[in-house]
């Protein structure tokens, strides 16, 4: 443990630099409540996205290495902000007419579109853990509506009535003036109609600990902010929960960033230190635009796991997390091979390079062997030449390949053959055109069909790889313009696999046939 303790210590990978900035905190004395708090945030005001997935799977790499370097206990909360008021209805679910009758209140007043659960919230707060459960967090789920009606809230909203000027100078400070006539921490829900009310407070009584107010039609009203009756706006909101809970560590999108001096103040004026955070860059659909709940681009986690596995998304998300990243269809083929190549690494490097590794975090430690004898980009490529609609059709040339590989002994591998022909019929197939070659790609792939026709060498990819090799490195400058001459003529794309690899797991002899094809017309015609 000394040994992995210490290469954790010096590592430069940013969960290991974020736990080493939370382990800092407690120096001196250990936390007074007996353990390290990791924080993620939702807001589920539409289905979650695959955002919400990244900042749990990144919190908790954290959360693994903090353990790696410190012995104290941690706890991860998931908190739902579901008794926000829905602002605008989200363009991506059914009853449109139901939730419209419905703005401004509690998400979890309001009703269910889909017919399924209790609420709105409680709908969106059931898809969010069904998500994280999928992926094997482990999480404590917390619900504001439930946080701010039990009585938990309660201590830090009365210290806020007592601090409530002090509060508000903080967030006056960073509204137009026209924003501060009307603006209080506090949101008031109506005891009648349900909604939560943005209106200006006639006092705020620290002694009793209540709130008074017209409502939008000039009554006046006098709540208690305890007990569910008002909640906090969301700026305040963010820093009185750090403050309530005790947290040691969230982090949040780069949206947030600008309001971070606010969440922290806010915190430290209720009582507690702010913790420590971390900005990630947000995610972009394919259009360069930020992915959002309300419009449903970009993404979705199920969209993803329709073709690829778990482990893949979570690759995907430990990479730089602090540069923007276009999270699109075509990300995912690419996120699966480079897994699986940090996957076969790992198991030979040594300690100081494994907690480097990105497979180290997604596993927390407990890093399996890939099985992937063949890459997944490979395999797209099979599934395209061969028609493959399923991947029985694909193990028949695996088979040939590795002799030694069966579903039940290279289960990533079977699952990978599956995810290959759902993604090949989804967006190969539709974006596939052949062409066909030119007078000097035909005499190139002329000459590739005759030497493998008659090829009586080894078939391994390398020595495949050199026939394709030998066949355009005296005819084309740069020798590129033949591999890509070879993907669009043969493959009906712009880019492949190494080709003397698919050859070898094609066949040789149906790769000739293939040629053949191409050089009759057959293929772009």
């Amino acid at each position: 443990m000394s040994e992995l303790r210490d290469a954790a210590l010096a590592s430069k990978a940013w969960p290991f630099e974020e736990a080493r900035r939370i382990a800092k905190r407690y120096e001196k004395a250990p936390p007074e409540k007996g353990y390290v708090l990791f924080e993620t945030g939702y807001g589920p005001s539409g289905l979650p996205h695959i955002g919400t997935f990244g900042e749990v799977a990144r919190t908790t790499m954290i959360r693994h290495a903090f353990h790696v370097i410190s012995d104290i206990p941690t706890r991860l909360i998931c908190f739902s902000d579901d008794l926000d008021g829905m602002r605008k209805v989200p363009e991506n679910v059914p009853n449109q007419e139901l939730l419209h009758a419905n703005i401004q209140k509690p998400l979890t007043s309001v009703p269910d579109p889909f017919e399924e659960y209790e609420s709105f919230g409680h709908h969106n707060n059931a898809m969010l853990r069904r998500f994280l459960d999928t992926f094997g967090f482990e999480y404590e789920f917390y619900s504001a509506t439930e946080f701010y009606k039990s009585g938990q809230f309660d201590e830090v909203l009365l210290r806020a009535c007592e601090r409530y000027d002090d509060l508000m100078k903080v967030m006056l400070k960073s509204l137009r003036e026209e924003r501060q006539q009307t603006y209080s921490i506090f949101l008031p829900i109506h005891p009648e109609t349900d909604r939560v009310l943005y209106v200006p407070m006639k006092e705020v009584n620290a002694t009793d600990g209540t709130i008074t107010f017209d409502d939008e039609d000039g009554r006046e009203w006098t709540l208690p902010v305890t007990g569910g009756n008002v909640k906090l706006q969301w700026k305040p909101d963010f820093g009185a929960r750090w403050a309530a809970l005790g947290v040691d560590f969230e982090m949040y999108g780069k949206d947030h960033s600008t309001n971070t001096p606010i969440y922290d103040r806010i915190c430290e004026i209720l009582g507690a230190p702010a913790p420590e955070h971390f900005t990630y860059e947000l995610f972009l659909d394919d259009q360069g635009q930020k992915i959002s709940k309300s419009k449903g681009n970009g993404l979705s986690i199920d969209e993803w796991l329709t073709y690829a596995s778990t482990e893949s998304l979570s690759y995907f998300m430990f990479q730089k997390p602090k540069t923007a990243k276009r999270l699109w269809w075509d990300v995912i083929p690419k996120a699966v091979d480079e897994y699986h190549q940090q996957l076969k690494a790992y198991h030979t490097q040594d300690v100081k390079a494994q907690v480097n590794n990105p497979v180290y975090h997604i596993h927390s430690g407990d890093v399996p062997v890939s099985t992937m004898v063949v890459p997944f980009a490979m395999l797209l490529n099979l599934a395209s030449v061969a028609s493959a609609h399923d991947k029985e059709t694909l193990w028949g040339f695996i088979r040939r390949y590795a002799p030694d590989a069966t579903p039940e002994t290279h289960k990533d591998l079977d699952a990978a053959a599956g995810f290959a022909v759902k993604y090949y019929e989804d967006f190969v197939a539709p974006a596939k055109t052949y062409r066909l070659p030119t007078e000097l790609e035909r005499e190139a792939l002329t000459d590739l069909r005759d030497q493998l026709a008659a090829y009586e060498g080894e078939r391994t990819d390398e020595a495949l790889q050199s026939v394709v090799y030998a066949c355009g490195r005296d005819r084309f400058d740069p020798l590129r313009d033949w591999f890509k001459a070879i993907y669009e003529v043969l493959l009906g794309a712009s880019q492949g696999p190494r080709f003397g690899g698919f050859i070898a797991l094609y066949g040789v002899e149906e790769t000739v046939a293939l040629i053949d094809k191409a050089l009759a017309g057959d293929l772009a015609g």
